[in-house]
């Protein structure tokens, strides 16, 4: 199985198991440094450190979170090794700095230098040891799904433009298609499978593991019981949609249609969930917002060095949030006064309107940071689809179907769109990221909140996106 569900998202499996693997090597390497840096556990204890599992627990902790926040474990990440390792390095310290935090605030978890730095040499080499075993001894498509795609036309050809499609098949193995009678073929002919069999004896022939149905018109053709034997004999069966949602993160608004909206698993609210979100964000922005100021001086003054002590800082401009209402969005100002005259234009590559100050604090989101303001005053979560302008909303929402219901959920300062996708700037991006954000409305949640949040990190420090 390629993928496993947690509360209404899809997690890799190979990577959760790898990312259990290595934090029980973190566990490990906290004890060997114990023993070697003392003798044996029990001296530790004597001296006055105290019981060496939480610390060993906090150290793994801390350094798992930092590596997901610098996508060490992002499923599409083809860097090789040498991305790994700096990914990795760059983990451990931002997790040796939250360590430290940790121990000023809370002593009685001090480690000791010692062990830390034997503990986090230990397991750095021992990480890269076995990525790079792992890498050698299982094959790519060893964890991959064995999919048997039902279907030869168009929507199948969708899923043959993603295989070709770089880094959209790192979870499943296509076999190849099937085509329905009297279908249009719109795929590579060569990647038919004829059938002269049932479906399941064809199946199981190739050894596959999910039949994806991709039928153009199931009004003229659909197997119901072919694939129920299918289904009975332990092959999964999954329609394209929830394939796609599965595979890529998003929802294929090309594909979409209103009754899946209405019987799909998500797209819930409830009182109580919206009242721990609600205490998350507040919660969240406050501290941020006292970690975060200093940096809003040093921008402060950085926009007056550059345009004069007299220059305005903040830019409100009106955006649409939660069931079309509008608020007043707050950035720091990173164009130039009266930037815009008369007709509302999408931001450019190489923008002329951008200052030289406001090109920096675009690229690491420092412009983004007034918007904690919005977020207590209630009008924006920390997590969600990024609030566009009324003029854009009105047009795109005659242009592209389903467009609305990404205001079904609170705008946020970050989101799922903006760690899958880069920054958009036109309609076609706005279609694009709507499949993101309709990704995100049908299956948010606060864990996947705090996933967004975490992996924002790596966006800010590589500056992933940014126009």
């Amino acid at each position: 199985m390629a993928h496993i569900r947690i509360l209404k998202h899809y997690f890799h499996v190979p990577f959760l198991l790898l990312g259990l693997v290595e934090g029980v090597v973190l566990v490990g390497s906290v004890y060997l440094a114990a023993f070697f840096r003392f003798d044996s556990m029990e001296a530790m204890v004597d001296l006055g450190v105290g019981p060496l599992w939480p610390r060993a627990v906090l150290f793994a902790l801390l350094v798992l979170v930092s590596m997901t926040a610098m996508g060490v474990y992002q499923a599409r990440g083809r860097e090789g090794l040498s991305g790994v390792t700096l990914r990795t390095a760059v983990s451990y310290f931002f997790g040796a700095a939250s360590l430290f935090v940790i121990f000023y605030l809370f002593p009685s978890l001090y480690l000791g230098r010692g062990v830390l730095i034997m503990a986090a040499v230990i397991s750095f080499v021992t990480l890269l040891f076995m990525r790079a075993a792992l890498s050698q001894v299982v094959g790519e498509d060893t964890l991959k799904r064995k999919v048997l795609v039902l279907g030869a036309g168009e929507r199948a050809k969708i899923i043959q433009d993603k295989v070709q499609a770089e880094g959209e098949t790192r979870g499943f193995l296509l076999c190849g298609f099937v085509a329905a009678p009297d279908e249009s073929v719109a795929v590579d002919p060569s990647r038919i499978i004829p059938q002269s069999g049932t479906l399941l004896n064809l199946a199981e022939q190739y050894d596959v593991e999910e039949i994806v149905v991709a039928i153009d018109d199931r009004r003229r053709y659909f197997p119901l019981d072919e694939l129920l034997d299918c289904k009975m004999g332990g092959i999964d069966v999954v329609d394209i949609i929830n394939f796609f949602e599965r595979e890529t993160g998003k929802v294929e608004v090309g594909l979409l249609h209103p009754s899946w909206l209405v019987f799909s698993d998500g797209f819930s609210h409830g009182a109580t969930r919206d009242l721990f979100e609600r205490w998350f964000d507040v919660g969240v922005s406050a501290l941020l917002f006292l970690i975060t100021w200093p940096v809003m001086i040093i921008t402060i003054c950085a926009i007056w060095l550059e345009e004069g002590f007299g220059a305005s800082i903040f830019y409100r401009q009106t955006r649409v949030g939660l069931d079309g209402r509008h608020f007043d969005v707050f950035k720091f100002r990173s164009m130039r006064e009266n930037a815009e005259q008369g007709v509302a234009q999408w931001a450019a590559t190489n923008d002329d309107r951008i200052t030289r100050v406001g090109q920096i604090i675009r690229k690491y989101r420092v412009d983004e940071l007034p918007q904690f303001i919005n977020v207590l005053k209630g009008d924006m979560g920390l997590v969600g689809p990024r609030p566009e302008r009324p003029e854009f909303v009105d047009q795109l929402v005659d242009r592209i179907p389903f467009y609305s219901d990404r205001h079904r959920v609170k705008p946020g300062i970050t989101g799922w769109a903006q760690l899958c996708y880069p920054y958009g700037a036109s309609e076609q991006d706005a279609k694009m990221k709507l499949k993101y954000d309709l990704y995100y409305v049908k299956n948010h949640s606060l864990m996947l909140d705090v996933l967004i949040l975490v992996q924002t990190v790596e966006v800010i420090i590589f500056g992933k996106g940014a126009r």
